[in-house]
């Protein structure tokens, strides 16, 4: 039997279908009152009064239509950024209408492969989930995991639960604060109710077109050849959305890796991106005791911080709080972006600023988590063991 092959760009647009799940129409019936519905929790309606003309005035601010009929959400690990694009006509090219700073990351570059490895996943998925009675403020649930993970994963326990939410704390998750996500919530409720069923959350492991994650990432690819394919296929969506302002089309092939549209890289991609992060770091900074190949990738327990998220998340606001004086002068606000190492004790054994906040006020913030109290170990298969985590910390002046 002969069979029908059909040219690549064809294949390509018929992708940006493949993700689609057969729930396809028990999401469509329920679309036409799903504002209705969300107006009718208490919680959410107060939020919707509350946030909706703030939006509007944004909105118009930017000559854009209230409300938008579609939206695509990009994410950056490294850059600890999502992005915000709007339109209102399926033919029209997508306009950003805001960027936020995701709080916390944990894990490191690489997709999510199994349950408890502390991953936030990177890939191409979608909203699945509107909870408003989430632990973290409120949240959207992605379809992790997807097409592509199911055949890549572990498959005894790929792991799940993966959310956009609010509170400001790392949990494995993309947290932003409970004002982003009351704007994102009510931004994607507004869609799905005039039609988009499957909202695109793209998760990038870098922002492609900030030389210095470039850099970053094709160290971490030297170590990592085997994520080089992935890491591609990454890079040809992020320069479609460039070059094209809409959704880039994505397919999975039988083996579960994603086949995009190869897009030829700009001028300067083209050099090498290897070299060092020109950074004012000290030079004498400590290397790393405990190599990356030596540290945990999954555990069946995280660690945990003495009394929990939420004395976590005190301790980085007095941080945070302290930092301020260090600013730099006409500075008003900063990121920094920690990792940081919970030996097989609980004890901090290594804090470095990868990005963000000047010579002074990174080398306090690494004095600071050094000198944190012992945490309870993250364990794995009833060891406990090493694992390296990321934690983004704001620094801002208030009025």
């Amino acid at each position: 039997m002969t069979k029908t092959r059909f040219p690549l760009p064809l294949i390509l647009f018929l992708a940006s279908f493949a993700f689609l799940p057969t729930v396809f129409s028990q999401s469509s019936a329920f679309s036409v009152h799903f504002l209705d519905y969300q107006k009718s929790l208490p919680k959410v309606s107060e939020m919707i009064s509350r946030k909706e003309d703030t939006l509007m005035k944004q909105f118009r601010a930017k000559q854009l239509i209230w409300p938008a009929r579609y939206i695509y959400i990009r994410s950056f690990k490294y850059d600890s950024e999502m992005e915000i694009w709007v339109k209102n006509k399926a033919s029209e090219k997508f306009k950003l209408f805001k960027t936020y700073k995701i709080c916390a990351l944990a894990g490191s570059l690489g997709p999510k492969r199994m349950a408890g490895d502390y991953q936030v996943p990177e890939g191409f998925y979608y909203i699945n989930e509107f909870n408003p009675k989430s632990l973290y403020h409120l949240s959207l649930g992605l379809n992790y995991p997807n097409a592509s993970d199911k055949l890549l994963c572990d498959l005894s326990q790929p792991g799940g639960d993966i959310y956009i939410h609010g509170s400001c704390v790392t949990t494995g998750c993309i947290p932003i604060t409970d004002g982003q996500i009351e704007e994102l919530y009510v931004l994607a409720a507004h869609a799905k109710d005039l039609g988009q069923d499957f909202i695109p959350v793209h998760i990038f492991p870098v922002n492609f077109n900030n030389p210095r994650s470039v850099s970053y990432l094709n160290r971490f690819l030297l170590q990592f050849n085997e994520y080089v394919p992935f890491e591609r296929s990454m890079r040809n969506a992020f320069f479609y959305f460039e070059k094209n302002r809409q959704i880039p089309p994505v397919i999975v092939n039988e083996k579960g890796d994603y086949i995009t549209e190869d897009i030829p890289l700009p001028a300067t991609e083209s050099r090498d991106a290897a070299q060092p992060l020109a950074a004012s770091r000290k030079l004498n900074h400590p290397e790393q005791p405990i190599p990356d190949e030596e540290l945990a990738k999954s555990v069946d327990k995280l660690p945990l911080y003495p009394g929990g998220n939420e004395a976590f998340q005190v301790f980085i606001d007095k941080l945070s709080a302290d930092m301020v004086k260090m600013l730099d002068p006409g500075q008003t606000k900063a990121y920094v972006l920690m990792e940081y190492i919970i030996d097989e004790n609980g004890k901090t054994i290594y804090a470095n600023a990868l990005s963000g906040g000047n010579e002074r006020m990174n080398e306090q913030i690494e004095k600071a988590f050094t000198g944190m109290s012992l945490w309870s170990p993250a364990v794995r298969q009833g060891k406990t063991v090493p694992i390296k985590l990321k934690q983004n910390i704001m620094i801002e002046m208030t009025p």
